[in-house]
């Protein structure tokens, strides 16, 4: 199978919500949930669990997008905390996509640089307001090195958008799993049950 999916993992299929839903039980009995828009194939949500020494389940640890909003009750009314830089990863055909939100400071003050010793994708400020180190989970699990001839970064609307180009080798690892997934026998659980009626319209 492939780095995501070793040998010896079993995974399964649903198809719900205009999404393909790939769930991985690897050997050592961690799992992986994916998500997949149909119409193009895009990866929309990876997250992981594990389990700890006595076989309780962790927290789902989202690598792909984001988990559902958390929200806050104050004097008996809903609201979002939202005043915290907000970190997600998308992911498209040709590229891997960071955005941290919430990050109003002028786009002189960012530093985005590649450290290849720890593989890592380093984001400061120059006014010390915020620093992270953003690991490519794809490319540790491939062996390959970062370049920062690949990496590329803007902000705008408050957002600052890190960008790194996929290695030929990873994209051609993507399209074989790709490939293996449309292989899978995928359940359609938004299909109504026999009898429920003749007619099925396409969704828009």
């Amino acid at each position: 199978m492939s780095a995501l999916a070793p040998a010896g993992a079993k995974q399964t299929a649903i198809v719900s919500g205009g999404r393909r839903k790939v769930h991985t039980i690897m050997p050592d009995g961690s799992e992986m949930m994916e998500e997949f828009e149909l119409q193009t194939d895009q990866l929309v949500v990876r997250k992981r669990r594990g389990k700890t020494v006595l076989g309780r389940e962790l927290d789902w640890v989202y690598e792909v997008g984001l988990p559902p909003q958390r929200i806050t009750i104050a004097n008996e009314t809903l609201a979002e905390s939202g005043a915290n830089p907000v970190f997600c990863r998308l992911d498209h055909i040709d590229r891997f996509e960071f955005r941290v939100r919430n990050l109003p400071y002028a786009k002189h003050n960012y530093s985005v640089t590649v450290d290849a010793a720890e593989r890592k994708i380093v984001v400061r400020t120059a006014n010390k307001k915020y620093y992270k180190c953003i690991a490519i989970e794809d490319m540790d699990r491939a062996g390959l090195p970062l370049d920062e001839h690949a990496l590329a970064w803007e902000h705008e609307n408050n957002t600052l958008i890190v960008q790194y180009r996929k290695p030929t080798q990873l994209i051609a690892a993507e399209r074989q799993a790709a490939a293996a997934r449309q292989k899978l026998g995928a359940a359609d659980s938004d299909a109504p049950a026999k009898g429920e009626g003749d007619v099925q319209c396409p969704q828009q």
